[in-house]
């Protein structure tokens, strides 16, 4: 027979974190889906739907992360909350309602998500096996950039989803990636800020991944990249240099950066961005020119421009950004390009 005490024991700890009224994952992961399908189909009741999609989600939030007066619940809770929302396809349904929700909500449901997400069972990541199954996910956080009111919101998900390569894959690999170079370009700075920071991370965080992504769409990948560093936008046209010159001195890139630097137009491209008037540009442009000058098997196209540019260029060197005394670094590889322009022969007399 169970004492007082111990049966009280007990009880304490199933107790709720809000005393009798709380629900269990259950009931609150079914009561947030019909909340959300009342507030998807916008019937009268639109109102209450909104009021019971934030409270459902505080709930949920807080079972999570706990609150000032309640820890997180247990494992086995959380694993039970996980499933719920697994078996409810409930993940998708509230991204897919995300501009329906209102302003706190949409922060709650990114909270939810990257908690969920982050779940470890052993080595196992059992909402990433999930949204394997479920791309359709990932395609919705990637579309998020095309409604401003959910951008960012989005970007904060994916980002997260990005950490992972097995889903870093399936975005890279998706016809909907190409559309980040149209939302690293769109008009709301802090949307296209937002955008730049996940198409970045998809590009850099999983580098064999990424090193095959680029080779295998190399043709398709710059040609969307060349308009980046062609546009009209300063930003756009800073970053993406600066994200191509990380890119090709990354070693994992070796082939790529090989293929990008045989391209006599490439290296056109960078020695007019030398000359661009913000100093900034013309900096990040020395980084990608570099490459090519340092390469010691230049093909005979990029051999041409260099010898037939050879005096204009040293003395252009010379005279460039002198201003950097103290960084030491760039002040070598300055003169190491100068040297090797200067020495630069016709490859008829190698």
């Amino acid at each position: 027979m169970l004492s007082s005490v111990g049966y009280c024991k007990i009880l304490a700890t199933v107790m709720p974190l809000f005393g009798k009224s709380q629900k269990s994952p259950t009931e609150v992961v079914r009561a947030l889906k019909e909340a959300v399908n009342a507030l998807e189909r916008g019937d009268k009741k639109a109102e209450k739907a909104q009021e019971d999609v934030s409270k459902n989600l505080v709930l949920i939030k807080n079972m999570l992360y706990g609150t000032s007066d309640a820890e997180p619940q247990t494992d086995i809770i959380v694993a039970q909350l996980a499933q719920e929302l697994y078996n409810s396809n409930l993940l998708l349904l509230l991204i897919q309602n995300l501009s329906r929700i209102d302003f706190e909500g949409k922060k709650d449901v990114a909270q939810v998500f990257n908690n969920i997400l982050r779940r470890q069972i052993g080595t196992r990541s059992p909402t990433v096996e999930y949204i394997c199954t479920k791309p359709e996910i990932l395609f919705t956080l990637m579309r998020g950039y095309e409604h401003q009111e959910i951008a960012l919101n989005c970007g904060t998900m994916l980002r997260e989803c990005a950490r992972y390569e097995a889903l870093a894959k399936i975005m890279l690999y998706s016809d909907d990636f190409f559309n980040f170079f149209r939302y690293v370009e769109v008009s709301t700075f802090d949307i296209a800020s937002d955008a730049f920071s996940t198409f970045k991370e998809l590009l850099t965080r999983h580098k064999i991944l990424c090193a095959e992504f680029l080779e295998v769409n190399y043709d398709k990948v710059f040609s969307h990249y060349q308009r980046l560093l062609n546009s009209e936008n300063y930003v756009t046209r800073r970053q993406s240099l600066k994200l191509l010159g990380e890119l090709l001195l990354d070693r994992h890139n070796f082939t790529v950066m090989t293929r990008y630097i045989s391209n006599p137009d490439n290296l056109k491209l960078m020695m007019n961005m030398l000359k661009e008037k913000s100093r900034n540009i013309q900096f990040e442009a020395f980084h990608v020119f570099k490459v090519f000058v340092a390469n010691p098997n230049k093909p005979k196209p990029i051999l041409d421009i260099l010898l037939r540019n050879q005096e204009k260029l040293v003395d252009f060197l010379t005279r460039f950004h002198t201003e950097r005394s103290e960084d030491e670094q760039f002040n070598d590889e300055k003169a190491y390009l100068i040297k090797q322009i200067k020495e630069l022969k016709p490859a008829a007399e190698h």
